[in-house]
């Protein structure tokens, strides 16, 4: 009986990231910033029903994003990233995690443990690519809400102190080169190389005063080549990719360093054990995405090797994020 109980209150746990995604689809929290509201005066904010919103709060409150005291509801620290003000906004995050996309390959990851993987196309009849392609909202909901995820830890890893004082950094697949920007911040005596498809880095966010001289942008495919550094970086990159192309970017990476540089892997390194941790939520979702994995230490190690590198550590951060850090074998 208990385990039953236990077990049905586990399977509801999708309600909590529907309520979630309803308070950031009508910006609920931008309306709390000048103190606790009635649901009714929320409502009126929002465009919403007070008794609609007043359920969906009261199941927030019990997670602690907002509590409720004598009918009003105010925000909590934690829930303080779900304002729009916020230095690190959630919203996108929020929306793209808990999209339709990701709902409907969650539903159906029975399929992916199966000796037939469905791909992508098989689920919604089309390409991811296509998916973007067709869809520009979406499109710009993924991006943005991938920036923002990143967003969240790019000042925990720049300070890991696993980047030199003085060399080159080259960011590898890295965006629009938010996390470069702030590398190139925190250490001043680095130059840095920003490396991603000619689309993505033509709209990139380095041209700031503050790093003016010290970088560089390189339209390219990172399955071809990598660009030479002393630092070679690849924040969420290997977790998309199979074991195979995984070490073939490893190894584009080796080839484009000198005997004394490193690889710095950032990912959701799963740890030995069954404690909580984000990166098995994640794995998850690389599971019903059908696409890459989020890997042990065990796991990256062969990956290293068959690149010509070797493992030297891995650091884990305050973020979900851990460092691998690759060095010439």
């Amino acid at each position: 009986m208990q385990s039953a109980l236990a077990l049905y209150q586990e399977a509801m746990g999708y309600t909590y990231a529907a309520a979630l995604r309803a308070a950031a689809t009508v910006n609920v929290a931008d309306h709390l910033a000048d103190g606790p509201r009635t649901a009714a005066e929320l409502a009126a904010a929002t465009g919403t029903d007070a008794d609609g919103l007043r359920r969906v709060l009261r199941l927030l409150a019990a997670r602690d994003v907002v509590q409720e005291h004598e009918g009003r509801f105010a925000l909590t620290d934690k829930g303080a990233a779900l304002r729009s003000d916020s230095p690190v906004p959630a919203r996108a995050g929020i929306l793209m995690f808990t999209d339709t996309m990701f709902w409907t390959m969650s539903h159906r990851v029975t399929d992916a443990m199966g000796a037939h993987r469905p791909a992508f196309d098989e689920i919604f009849g089309r390409s991811l690519n296509d998916y973007f392609d067709n869809d520009a909202e979406i499109e710009a909901l993924y991006y943005e809400g991938m920036e923002t995820v990143s967003a969240a830890e790019h000042l925990i890893l720049a300070r890991t102190g696993l980047f030199p004082d003085t060399g080159t950094v080259a960011d590898v697949g890295g965006g629009r080169g938010g996390f470069l920007l702030t590398v190139l911040r925190e250490h001043p005596g680095l130059q840095g190389i920003l490396l991603d498809r000619a689309e993505v880095v033509a709209r990139h966010r380095l041209d700031e005063p503050d790093v003016a001289g010290r970088w560089k942008v390189v339209a390219g495919d990172f399955l071809g080549e990598a660009p030479h550094a002393d630092v070679h970086v690849l924040k969420r990159i290997l977790h998309n990719w199979d074991d195979e192309r995984s070490v073939r970017i490893l190894t584009n990476c080796r080839r484009a360093m000198p005997a004394h540089g490193r690889v710095l892997v950032v990912d959701a390194v799963v740890p030995e054990g069954n404690d909580p941790h984000q990166s098995k939520e994640m794995d998850f979702m690389m599971l019903a995405a059908r696409t890459g994995q989020e890997r042990t230490a065990a796991e990256l190690e062969p990956l290293f090797t068959a690149a010509g590198l070797r493992l030297e550590r891995v650091v884990a951060t305050r973020s979900a994020m851990s460092v691998a850090v690759g060095v010439p074998a």
